[in-house]
């Protein structure tokens, strides 16, 4: 289906690319045989060729666009699609068991049922329809027992495992004891590359609410906030990617043991990197809540050049937990080393700039505010700004709990010429030093108090 004809596409493609590359340059090189140049002979061949591989890989790319709406988001399989979709965003059984209700059993008019087999435990099935019988219970009960191997697999009419989709009337995911059974006639209408995607996001479901209820368990005990605060530290980065023409440090100290900041770094291709930083509001478990929240919603969305859709898509997932008065300020910024140049959405952090070499030392130039804060308010507005980068430029993301520092007169470290120069003489030197210069600087300017806020910091230098 969708990958045999992205095959044959692509085949068809390359091999046309070839054959014309070929007969362009013999033409060509025929009709300047006799000046003998090597570049007659040998440059203009490959220059040919370079440009019919650039073309060819601009039209691969639109005939995978066409071939992915064509097979995957219509017809039967776009049910199964938006159901993917759908489940990115639950964050609990009774959202899993909304999406299966609107989606599988109304829209694609299937049969559901999942089954906790570890406790014996029916948690959801379709009323009135196939899966709810108790002679279909006892069949997949016998058939597919506790401890069965995780995976995906294909149903037959008498309930047992086919190999082939052709002769499937259904199928069923199995994970850490949950087996998720989904009962269909059209089965074999669905493009079988969905069944992958499916089952990744099923997985991904699962382990997300372990992590939520594990959260929700460990907040009830105080004397258990330490391991509240090694979950929350899992969802950050915990090793710097390597990334060509890209350098980056960061710094976490939060104030108490969790937090509300946070930070990632998500390499889109070989020359784009997603940078986000953020910070929630409040404290403690709401705030930790929160924060693994918005760093899953950005982590699982596919396409990650399209900031708008992340800004919106955190909006509603905060919105959909229902916390009062909680929300995020966030900045998502794309770094392309090849165009030089940054895209981002600046929802209202108040310190992120770009240090850019001047004649007279270095300038700062801010990555102003494009957007409100996230998940309270209406997000009507959401600009995508872009600023052009130089080789060298040092790009600084950090939440208030920097430049609020305050001395012992009460005034803030962002306030200070110190900080500017701090920030001007320190962008030379490689990021790890250029955060170290500016913790030291809050250490010295704080007086070597107790901080009142966590001390979040990115920077990023380019080229």
């Amino acid at each position: 289906m969708y990958k045999t004809k992205r095959r044959v596409i692509y085949f068809i493609i390359n091999a046309a690319v070839l054959l014309l590359s070929v007969i362009v340059s013999i033409l060509i090189v025929l009709k300047g045989s006799e000046s003998r140049s090597i570049f007659v002979y040998f440059g203009i061949p490959a220059v040919i060729f370079l440009s019919f591989l650039v073309a060819g890989s601009s039209i691969r790319r639109h005939a995978d666009n066409f071939l992915r709406v064509k097979n995957l988001e219509s017809g039967y399989t776009s049910y199964i699609n938006k159901f993917i979709d759908a489940l990115r965003f639950c964050y609990s059984f009774d959202d899993f068991y909304k999406q299966i209700s609107e989606i599988l059993e109304l829209q694609a008019d299937c049969a559901v049922l999942f089954i906790d087999r570890e406790k014996n435990y029916v948690l959801y099935n379709s009323p009135d329809r196939i899966s709810s019988y108790y002679t279909t219970r006892d069949v997949l009960s016998n058939n597919f027992p506790a401890g069965w191997k995780d995976g995906f697999y294909y149903l037959g009419n008498k309930y047992g495992i086919v190999s082939s989709y052709r002769q499937a009337r259904g199928f069923f995911i199995c994970y850490q004891g949950k087996q998720f059974f989904v009962f269909n006639r059209y089965t074999m209408l669905f493009d079988t590359e969905i069944y992958s995607k499916l089952t990744e996001e099923f997985f991904r479901f699962i382990e997300r609410t372990k992590i939520i209820s594990n959260l929700s368990e460990i907040s009830s005990l105080t004397k258990e906030w330490e391991q509240l605060a090694d979950t929350q530290v899992s969802f950050l980065p915990h090793d710097i990617p390597n990334i060509p023409h890209l350098k980056i440090a960061t710094y976490y100290r939060p104030l108490v043991n969790v937090s509300g900041d946070y930070y990632s770094i998500l390499p889109i291709d070989s020359s784009k990197t997603l940078l986000m930083l953020g910070d929630v509001s409040g404290k403690g478990l709401p705030a930790a809540l929160i924060m693994g929240l918005v760093m899953n919603t950005v982590k699982i969305i596919e396409n990650k050049e399209d900031l708008v859709a992340l800004i919106q898509a955190v909006d509603s997932a905060i919105k959909g937990m229902h916390l009062q008065d909680k929300y995020t300020v966030l900045f998502l910024g794309i770094v392309d080393t090849e165009e030089m140049k940054i895209r981002y959405v600046n929802a209202s952090m108040s310190d992120p700039i770009v240090l850019s070499r001047a004649p007279d030392g270095y300038r700062i130039k801010e990555l102003t505010s494009s957007a409100s804060v996230v998940g309270i308010i209406d997000m009507d507005d959401v600009h995508v700004n872009e600023m052009r980068l130089f080789r060298g430029d040092t790009i600084l993301l950090a939440t208030d709990g920097v430049s609020e520092v305050m001395d012992d007169n009460g005034v803030e470290l962002g306030d200070t010429e110190e900080y500017i120069q701090t920030l001007k003489s320190s962008a030379a030197k490689q990021p790890q030093q250029f955060v170290e210069d500016i913790v030291d600087l809050i250490m010295r300017y704080n007086g070597d108090k107790r901080l009142h806020d966590d001390v979040t910091m990115m920077v990023a230098k380019v080229g």
